[in-house]
């Protein structure tokens, strides 16, 4: 008689466990367009609501986080509150304070990261990676050792000399031999405090620029841009910018398109640019709430295919300049198109330069049909390896169909590249009829 086999329990696979989301927090201001967009982004993934801790709650010491939270830093700007705080100025049309808002609030990131850290969250990008893009002088350095082409400019590094007033910016022309540059506030940004400098064989100076000088010598940011003909009044105004840090640069001739300069804002997402828009202007500005108007980006790649390039080249400059930040998930890179469309260099990197609302995907780009907000929810869903800052590292990337090698730069005698001769957010919100603030990036 055969034995009957032992009773057991049918063996069952063991269920699968359903995938985790992302708790989500946006550090922003409540009111601001930017958590509204990054959050309803969130929701059109079908993840839960994305918690947003405010600024203020930052900046008071009152933020709080949890284990497992994935917390991502949203602009500061467009909050009279917060501004306050960082500037120490009621009024937010005023240029001044950029120096004080730089210090302030890259103290207030640093405690940030480690309130997160401790409580075992984790931060989408790098505090200190976004100190060094408030920085003009610091990350026009980060750029040229990695080999990005940019213009060339006399404060770049930690070692430059500092400006101290308009006598240094004029000494520093005529020791580069530069007839025309760009005056910069090191931690400005949407062309708050921007000087066009220009001058001529005769030593006429004249400037291009959206600072407003009151008759007390306040300065404020102003949505016309008017032009100072005389080297009394650049000088003022440069005197007055001073204290709070400037960066000088070459200032390089753009192409034109529909007989207006233009240049570009490229979102590069992880390394890879997702999102493209063209601006152009008839003044050296081309930011869109200073009279500039978006350009056709078609006719773009077009030009560059009828010089002989490749608009790849075009974008693989901008995610070289994107892997100089390697704790940075997203950025924003204004990439300067050179007279003929066959050159380019970076500009500026931006640390919240995402803000293109309704703008799609590049084809190619694994965006298409997403705007800048979801394809970055789309970032943080993918279960990647090299996804966490501490991973991703500048140098040879492979992006999709395009390789960016960091060898593939201008060559050391162009002009575009920097040398040294020794070796903060901004809304477009208007205030007043013709002022806007100054202190969170817009393209």
């Amino acid at each position: 008689m055969t034995p009957s086999p032992p009773l057991t329990r049918p063996v069952r696979p063991p269920a699968s466990r359903p995938r985790e989301h992302p708790r989500l927090v946006v550090v922003g201001n409540p009111a601001n367009r930017r958590v509204a967009y990054f959050r309803d982004a969130v929701r059109r993934a079908g993840l839960p609501e994305a918690r947003v801790e405010p600024w203020l709650d930052v900046l008071r010491g009152g933020a709080r986080f949890h284990a497992g939270e994935t917390v991502r830093l949203e602009s500061p700007g467009e909050d009279p509150d917060v501004d306050r705080i960082l500037r120490g100025t009621d009024d937010p049309t005023r240029v001044e304070g950029t120096g004080r808002w730089y210090a302030e609030f890259t103290a207030a990131t640093a405690r940030l990261a480690r309130s997160v850290g401790e409580a075992g969250a984790e931060l989408v990008d790098d505090p200190a990676e976004a100190a060094v893009l408030f920085d003009k002088r610091l990350s026009h350095a980060r750029l040229s050792e990695a080999l990005v082409p940019v213009p060339l400019s006399p404060t770049s590094g930690a070692d430059a000399p500092p400006v101290r007033g308009w006598a240094d910016v004029r000494a520093s022309m005529a020791a580069t031999g530069l007839r025309r540059v760009f005056v910069k506030l090191a931690h400005g940004s949407s062309a708050s405090g921007v000087l066009a400098v220009e001058t001529n064989g005769a030593g006429r100076v004249q400037a291009t620029t959206s600072v407003e000088r009151a008759p007390d010598g306040r300065l404020f940011n102003s949505l016309r841009v008017r032009r100072y003909t005389t080297e009394r009044e650049v000088a003022a105004v440069v005197d007055a910018l001073a204290p709070d840090g400037l960066h000088i640069e070459r200032w390089l001739p753009k192409a034109v398109q529909g007989g207006r300069a233009a240049d570009l804002r490229v979102v590069v997402i992880d390394g890879r640019a997702t999102h493209a828009v063209v601006r152009t202007s008839r003044s050296p500005m081309t930011n869109l709430h200073l009279g500039g108007a978006r350009g056709d980006l078609g006719a773009v790649r077009a030009a560059v295919s009828a010089a002989g390039g490749r608009w790849s080249d075009a974008l693989d400059v901008c995610e070289r300049a994107a892997g100089a930040f390697p704790g940075m998930r997203c950025v924003g890179v204004d990439l300067l198109p050179a007279v003929g469309w066959r050159r380019f260099a970076v500009g500026e990197v931006n640390a919240f330069g995402d803000l293109l609302p309704g703008l799609t995907g590049l084809p190619g780009s694994g965006a298409e049909g997403l705007d800048t907000y979801a394809a970055q929810v789309a970032a943080l869903l993918r279960d990647s390896p090299s996804r966490t800052a501490g991973s991703r590292t500048a140098g040879n990337r492979t992006t999709g169909n395009r390789t960016a090698d960091p060898t593939h730069a201008t060559s050391p005698t162009d002009p575009t590249r920097a040398t040294s001769p020794t070796s903060p957010t901004g809304s477009t919100r208007t205030t007043r009829t013709t002022r806007t603030t100054g202190t969170s990036p817009t393209p």
